[in-house]
């Protein structure tokens, strides 16, 4: 690839394990431990694991059940404070803002950039910007974030998860194509779990892979409007421009299945896929949703939509996959199905579900391990509690902590904040008259 003075350069910055990480900056007791985020019931999937945690294989989207198998008793297992998140989400952008005036945000973790003072540079000079931007994230933030640098979106996001955790790897141009091309398939944006499969079945294992084929070839394997584009970030062409992104009205994911859908349990199936799918990028997006879409193309190409409108707005998977499970049609009353998709419209910033914890919420659902103070995992043995691990609370005495664990009348409690280091614990009375829920953003005082 040719080096020219006017190359640009394109910044993908990710904040690492934010969720986790948010909750050890807040809670000083839990750095260094191994941290779950995510739904504490039998059902639930991790939004978030620490460093800590991967090291015994958790990742998110996981079950939590299985994550809390691998990482064992020293897991600490917590409620996503989703508040929390995008206020320090909110500092990160305000803090890049200030030295890069155009971001294009992807999620409450990421974000690339094209600083102008950058165009033409040396690969050094982009190494030694990248690094001094994430000094000042971490001195304003106290959060860790790792930046891949390179002449196109594709490069700069592969390159900043190369560089986890806590770091920075800037590809200079004449390396893109080697390190492209060695890579699955898989890594190029764009290609789903069903191209991949398509792919694979064709011996094409790798970027490289595509890149060799004739473009026609490729728009026949992968369509004649996307084929032709994923040829072209295969061979290091990417010209898109880096743009302040407008909000989107709707998330949503759907699949075209190789072979069309003739029965309700498929369809059933594939309707939680896509939900689940889906779920995934309102949640990266930081906003809960209350109207759910459903979107079938039958085999003879016709298009049905259905929409319900929920009570309020929420993030509870079980609860979008459940309003999307009631808009199915039988194929067997409507024909076959070759595509299944499930959105989430109505978005807000705040999920009102918190309003209404009896309509998707019971006591096992947030029962789960927290830390006692000894620092050994404890498991609540009597959830029928107010208090539950993880609530961030307020004394007039001990000052802002949050639930440990709680049964037996007492309730656990680790008095802590951002500032204050380590805090002592408390047992008090769970009906402790000056022991109140808090605002999880006093956690960043």
């Amino acid at each position: 690839m040719p080096v020219s003075v006017n190359r640009r350069w394109v910044l993908h910055l990710d904040l690492d394990a934010f969720f986790a990480s948010a909750e050890q900056l807040t809670r000083p007791t839990l750095r260094g431990r191994p941290v779950l985020v995510g739904g504490l019931g039998a059902r639930g999937v991790v939004a978030g694991a620490s460093y800590e945690a991967r090291v015994y294989g958790a990742r998110s989207a996981m079950p939590m059940s299985r994550a809390r198998r691998l990482v064992g008793p020293a897991a600490v297992v917590l409620p996503p404070r989703g508040v929390l998140y995008r206020e320090l989400s909110a500092l990160v952008f305000d803090t890049l803002r200030a030295r890069i005036p155009v971001l294009e945000t992807l999620s409450l973790d990421e974000a690339f950039a094209e600083p102008s003072e950058l165009a033409g540079a040396e690969a050094g000079e982009v190494e030694q910007f990248c690094s001094a931007l994430r000094d000042h994230v971490r001195e304003r933030t106290g959060l860790v974030a790792s930046i891949g640098a390179g002449s196109g979106k594709q490069i700069a996001k592969i390159g900043s998860g190369l560089a986890k955790p806590d770091g920075v790897l800037v590809v200079r141009p004449e390396d893109e194509l080697v390190l492209l091309h060695g890579l699955p398939v898989r890594k190029l944006w764009g290609i789903g779990p069903v191209a991949e499969d398509r792919l694979r079945r064709l011996g094409i294992e790798t970027i490289g892979d595509l890149a060799a084929l004739p473009v026609t070839e490729a728009a026949s394997i992968l369509g004649g409007t996307v084929g032709p584009g994923l040829h072209r970030l295969a061979n290091g062409f990417d010209d898109r421009p880096v743009a302040e992104r407008a909000e989107a009205k709707q998330v949503s994911a759907e699949t075209t299945f190789p072979t069309d859908i003739v029965a309700m349990s498929e369809l059933r199936r594939a309707i939680t896929a896509s939900a689940s799918a889906a779920h995934s990028r309102l949640r990266k997006d930081g906003r809960a949703a209350r109207t759910v879409v459903l979107k079938l193309r039958k085999a003879d190409m016709s298009v049905l939509t259905r929409s319900s409108t929920l009570a309020y707005a929420t993030e509870d998977v079980r609860v979008l996959t459940s309003a999307a499970q009631r808009l199915a049609l039988d194929p067997l009353e409507i024909g076959p199905v070759r595509l299944v998709g499930v959105g989430y419209a109505g978005l807000s910033a705040i999920a009102q579900d918190t309003l209404f914890p009896e309509l998707d919420r019971t006591a096992t659902d947030v029962a789960g391990p927290a830390v006692d103070g000894e620092g050994e995992a404890a498991v609540a043995t009597e959830p029928a509690t107010r208090w539950t691990a993880g609530t961030d609370v307020a004394h007039p005495e001990f000052g802002h902590g949050w639930v440990q664990g709680a049964g037996h009348g007492v309730v656990t409690v680790r008095f802590e904040t951002r500032s204050t280091g380590p805090g002592p614990v408390r047992t008090l009375d769970e009906d402790d008259p000056y022991l109140n829920v808090a605002d999880p953003l006093a956690s960043l005082n």
